[in-house]
């Protein structure tokens, strides 16, 4: 009965890329990594234009990278390392798996749509964690930084599934986290900000 709603095929693909898109801005291969592993396995429909991503290669290079960026956030400075180019590798990640899901769509409104709604979504995710990261560093030392990547990583895991289980979902929960990274990524900034032009007590 829903389909034969106007359009609602491009509704559930935009709901699965912002989810996507969304995941991507919390860690940049995880996500890539899942929708490899389910589009190898046929589990989830993957079309011609992006069979690239349900390859071995793409699957095994995946699966290494996710590995690779989990563990490298536990490290200290190589995690501040990793922010100065996740944001834009988060952009590119999020607007390839948001492009994947509309490639009935010409070329150029496909990768258009992909670079405002979907790199937009994951580049703010990912601004918004690395001024998060920054403003932890500061307060605890660093200490508090691994609590921030395994919140990143459990992010990333859950609305990758969502956005392929539950796509109406994964996309309130993905305007959500727009919203709170948003308010939450600025406040620590503030913070990060005053501290450093604090002055110093003699």
């Amino acid at each position: 009965m829903l389909d034969n709603i106007p359009y609602f095929s491009y509704v559930i693909s935009a709901f699965i890329g912002i989810g996507l898109a969304a995941a991507t801005g919390f860690r940049v291969f995880l996500p890539m990594f899942i929708v490899s592993l389910s589009s190898y396995f046929n589990w989830i429909p993957m079309n011609e234009h992006f069979e690239w991503l349900a390859g071995l290669p793409t699957l095994i290079t995946t699966g290494i990278a996710t590995v690779a960026e989990i563990l490298a956030y536990y490290i200290p400075f190589i995690d501040h390392l990793l922010d100065t180019v996740s944001i834009p590798m988060a952009t590119v990640a999020g607007s390839i798996l948001f492009a994947s899901q509309f490639a009935e769509l010409g070329t150029f409104p496909q990768w258009a749509l992909a670079l405002i709604a979907g790199g937009g979504t994951a580049a703010t995710i990912s601004s918004g964690f690395a001024g998060i990261r920054a403003a932890s560093t500061a307060t605890t030392g660093g200490l508090g930084n691994s609590v921030v990547g395994t919140t990143e990583t459990a992010g990333a895991g859950l609305m990758s599934v969502l956005a392929m289980a539950a796509p109406v979902i994964a996309a309130i929960f993905a305007v959500i986290i727009l919203i709170l990274v948003i308010v939450f990524g600025r406040r620590a900034l503030k913070k990060l900000r005053g501290s450093k032009d604090k002055p110093l007590d003699i």
